[in-house]
């Protein structure tokens, strides 16, 4: 391939700044222009639903780099502006704005959106989502003095919400409309330690329960369940999933399917140009078959090898997929995938939230999920890379430290 001598990045997350980054690391030397809706510099996403919506974090310590730092990288930054065609032929981005730009290669790190409720159930009442450094600042001005707040889906992003605010000292409902929480991402035995966690710290959990209607009710928020059940809320947050911004792609003539389709290096359809982070639908050795992840470490793993695949590496990402979620005092880690029929090692307590569940599949560690044991982890991400295989008693006796 052709040395570049302009890369555009359609994208201000995580993604983008580590591709940003990644290219100057590399010893990239062209044009290198960024494309972006929001006007701040990439920062990281999941302090949003912790420290800032608590009121504790700078703009300055969510950002991926110092200003200083990322001015070094001699970056051309649109924005706020926003890409709405690629003109594959003659290799143009045009903006909202009417700007037009040039590239020799193109990374499409656009991310996603927060999934909304449909506006037939909302009846005009407000309902907060949280996705963006100004969701977050929103919500925290909406939730300053209020008492009552009604979160609409028990997973990560709603879960997380709930345990800041209950620090905040509001009153929380949750509406889950599985028959657990994180159902989609969590086994039981971690569904169940997140619901016991969440009541000892005074959150309702309502499970196998659907929202049927959201309306203004004389300054406060009436929540109707298809239960019949009503709530009254201050504030409402839905955190029903996320929507991936795959529209320049489709309307490019990108392969599109779940994400952009993209190999194992975020290569798409088109040779020049290139996917990453949210919205990247990959191969991934541990699976069956493709994955998009959403999450701050493939975010970060992901753009890195893109940066170098355009540079002409042939290294591919291959990292074993890692979360986290913080939830008042818990720590909680998932590493790899865990099949439903896989056998659980527990190492640990996991009644008092002090615990390791290792999962196995035909013998072969696939998956670990810590809770207050990051170094578990660690360990754990070790073994999985040289295919060890690991005895289960030793798993089990916590007396002897696990070793690499």
């Amino acid at each position: 391939m052709e040395k570049p001598n302009t890369i555009v990045v359609i994208g201000g997350g995580q993604a983008a700044g580590w591709v940003l980054k990644t290219l100057r690391a590399e010893g990239f030397a062209g044009r290198l222009l960024m494309i972006a809706a929001e006007p701040h510099a990439p920062y990281e996403r999941p302090p949003l639903s912790k420290a800032v919506l608590a009121g504790t974090a700078s703009l300055s310590s969510v950002q991926l780099i110092s200003d200083e730092e990322f001015q070094a990288l001699n970056v051309e930054c649109i924005q706020p502006d926003e890409a709405i065609s690629i003109d594959r032929i003659t290799r143009t981005v045009h903006c909202r704005s009417s700007r037009s730009v040039n590239y020799d290669q193109l990374v499409l790190a656009t991310g996603g959106e927060a999934r909304r409720l449909s506006e037939g159930v909302t009846n005009n009442a407000h309902v907060h989502y949280l996705r963006t450094l100004s969701d977050a600042s929103a919500l925290r001005v909406a939730l300053d003095g209020k008492r009552q707040l009604v979160v609409i889906g028990g997973g990560w992003i709603g879960l997380e919400v709930a345990a800041t605010a209950r620090k905040l000292g509001l009153e929380v409902t949750v509406v889950e409309a599985f028959e657990r929480l994180c159902a989609r991402a969590a086994p039981l035995q971690i569904s169940a330690v997140l619901q016991a966690l969440h009541e000892k710290n005074g959150v309702k959990i309502l499970l196998n329960s659907q929202l049927e209607n959201l309306s203004d009710l004389d300054g406060t928020i009436s929540v109707q369940l298809k239960d019949g059940s009503v709530l009254t809320a201050d504030v409402v947050v839905a955190g029903i999933g996320q929507t991936p911004n795959v529209d320049l792609a489709l309307t490019c003539g990108l392969e599109v399917d779940n994400g952009i389709v993209v190999d194992n290096q975020g290569r798409t359809s088109d040779s020049l140009i290139f996917s990453c982070g949210d919205v990247a639908n990959q191969p991934h050795h541990l699976s069956d078959g493709r994955l998009r992840l959403e999450s701050w470490a493939n975010a970060q793993n992901q753009a890195v090898v893109v940066a170098k695949a355009m540079l002409g590496s042939d290294e591919i990402h291959a990292e074993a997929p890692w979360f986290w979620s913080d939830q008042y005092d818990l720590n909680l880690q998932i590493l790899g995938f865990a099949p439903a029929d896989a056998e659980v090692v527990v190492r640990g307590d996991l009644d008092a939230a002090n615990a390791t569940l290792f999962f196995f599949k035909d013998d072969v560690l696939c998956s670990a999920i810590a809770l207050n044991n990051g170094r578990d982890i660690k360990v754990a991400k070790r073994w999985m890379a040289q295919g060890k295989i690991i005895d289960r008693e030793i798993l089990q006796d916590v007396s002897k430290p696990l070793k690499p």
